[in-house]
């Protein structure tokens, strides 16, 4: 697998990196269709977003966009994944007061996830490892993922797609790899992620075009009686699109309560580029 470094072939990352040392940065896994990058306006602006947060200076978009490009290399379908870090420098944890980020961009095949999950659904499990609580790093896309890791490590059921997780006080929050939402009658709910939790790309498109569809949707704590109470359940990530849940823990769900109108309307607007 070929990479680019800072925009060049052929180096490596030092050892001193802030990225390997304490996970200090942030990533973007982008979906490419037609050999474009799916949602690269989203990408890029959810990856500035959490640049202001965590202080690290923010690349040139347009450098950016060329050097995805250049890994594309008129391949119509695969994944594009960008790492961006801080770079080397600082004292322990205290960042350098002059930075320059470490810029990784990369392409891979397009995992082979098995056909008609968007309409048959996924079996989901519920992870006993807990997501920590903390505003200052809610929403974003850190490479700090040992959570999720460790959450995933708990099934090696192939016929188990995604596992569910849980903050420290018991509320759902999203999937090891995914966002969740609920569907009660005609309304959508999903997982308030203000202290913990990944704020999808796709959780966006979903969220948009059941705007533009009419349907309503309220972001809010949700609860294990929740799901046991919904009509339906469904994931959402940048390179699924859309999976309803036609099983969780034993429980039975209808992957046709899913609006199918949604689910047509994520699957076209989520694999374009805009």
């Amino acid at each position: 697998m070929a990479l680019l470094i800072n925009g060049l072939s052929g180096f490596s990352i030092p050892a001193l990196d802030r990225g390997l040392q304490y996970g200090d940065g942030l990533f973007e896994t982008i979906a490419v269709a037609a050999g474009e990058p799916c949602l690269w306006h989203r990408h890029r602006q959810r990856l500035e977003r959490g640049c202001r947060r965590l202080k690290i200076e923010i690349p040139d978009g347009d450098i950016l966009l060329e050097e995805v490009y250049r890994e594309i290399d008129r391949r119509p379908r695969g994944v594009i994944k960008i790492v961006l870090t801080r770079g080397s420098g600082g004292r322990g944890y205290l960042p350098p007061q002059i930075q320059t980020p470490t810029r990784l961009v990369y392409f891979s095949e397009w995992p082979e996830y098995p056909a008609g999950l968007t309409r048959s659904g996924v079996r989901v499990r519920l992870c006993e490892t807990r997501l920590g609580q903390n505003a200052a790093l809610a929403g974003l896309k850190s490479l700090n993922r040992l959570e999720q890791i460790l959450a995933r490590a708990e099934w090696v059921d192939r016929d188990i797609s995604e596992g569910l997780m849980r903050d420290t006080e018991g509320y759902l929050v999203e999937g090891t790899m995914s966002n969740l939402f609920v569907v009660d009658e005609a309304q959508l709910r999903t997982p308030d992620l203000g202290v913990c939790g990944v704020a999808g790309v796709m959780r966006e498109v979903v969220m948009d075009q059941a705007a533009r569809l009419g349907i309503p949707l309220s972001i809010e704590k949700l609860t294990m009686r929740d799901l046991a109470s919904a009509n339906g359940l469904f994931l959402s990530n940048s390179l699924i699109g859309i999976w309803p849940v036609r099983e969780f823990d034993g429980e039975k769900y209808d992957p046709g309560r899913v609006p199918s109108a949604l689910v047509d309307a994520v699957m076209d607007h989520g694999f374009r580029f805009g």
